[in-house]
């Protein structure tokens, strides 16, 4: 998804945004000292894991509050919009978040105002600890865009080649004038919804068939097929594997933030000064 958009472009994610914040472009080593809360993290270890924030590459936030992050990408969409800019926004949510006010306010205001924002549905198919379609009326979260005529195209999450190509077709939609878009990504998570989560809640061979779609087994054999040998694609990985060590080492040898950081980054609200 993010490899269709530019470094100018925006970007908004739910609680689970590293990988979104890795793939606009942020610096590896800075968004794991985030996570682990030190002075030389992407926001100076105050944003922590849920709040990880680059506006370097565009990154604006990711988000603790489910759906939050849509009415944050629409407000971004019509700045873009009102100063002339190029730009386009990217809104990530998962299933759970479109039924919360804000999806339909926020898909609502986007499409009233033509705004250029692409918003992305990963749909995991379980909403925390509850499975999606037990708690969800209707034919799901491209059929509510559709309903108020948003443009969706749903789309097999797993397969890389087949997000990329839809990214990329409705980016493009966006830039020439045609107005917010709806990708709709199947995927499912593999684990619980926490670390501490067992996810009794179903049936391990329901898990065991999501991981026969696991994505980078599914690129991998989509890579052979393109005649890439499997040994240049376990140097990929394994470079992949030794930045993320590198990162997790650099992360633990951080300082701290000092104690009157606390003061720095804030709102001034004027308070104290009102009569």
């Amino acid at each position: 998804m993010c490899a269709n958009l530019e470094r100018s472009d925006y970007l908004t994610s739910t609680h689970r945004g590293h990988g979104h914040t890795l793939a606009k472009g942020a610096n590896t080593t800075s968004m794991m000292c985030e996570l682990f809360g030190r002075a030389t993290g992407t926001n100076h270890g105050k944003g922590g894991s849920m709040h990880i924030a680059d506006f370097s590459v565009g990154m604006l936030g990711a988000n603790g509050v489910v759906a939050a992050g849509i009415p944050i990408a629409v407000g971004a969409a019509h700045s873009a919009k009102i100063r002339g800019s190029r730009a386009i926004v990217a809104c990530f949510f998962g299933d759970g978040a479109i039924n919360r006010g804000p999806f339909l306010e926020g898909l609502n205001w986007a499409k009233i105002f033509d705004l250029p924002v692409l918003f992305v549905c990963e749909d995991n198919r379980y909403s925390a600890t509850t499975a999606t379609d037990a708690m969800t009326a209707g034919a799901g979260a491209a059929a509510r865009a559709r309903s108020m005529d948003l443009p969706a195209a749903t789309v097999d999450g797993n397969d890389v080649l087949a997000v990329d190509q839809a990214a990329h077709e409705l980016v493009a939609r966006i830039r020439a004038g045609g107005g917010p878009q709806f990708l709709h990504a199947l995927t499912y998570r593999v684990k619980g919804h926490v670390s501490v989560d067992p996810a009794p809640y179903r049936e391990q061979s329901e898990v065991d068939g999501a991981l026969q779609s696991d994505p980078l087994k599914v690129a991998a054999v989509r890579l052979g097929a393109l005649g890439v040998a499997a040994g240049r694609v376990a140097e990929i990985e394994a470079q992949a594997r030794s930045e993320i060590e590198a990162a997790l080492a650099a992360a633990r040898a951080a300082p701290w933030p000092q104690a009157d950081a606390a003061y720095t980054d804030i709102q001034d609200t004027g308070a104290g000064q009102w009569h």
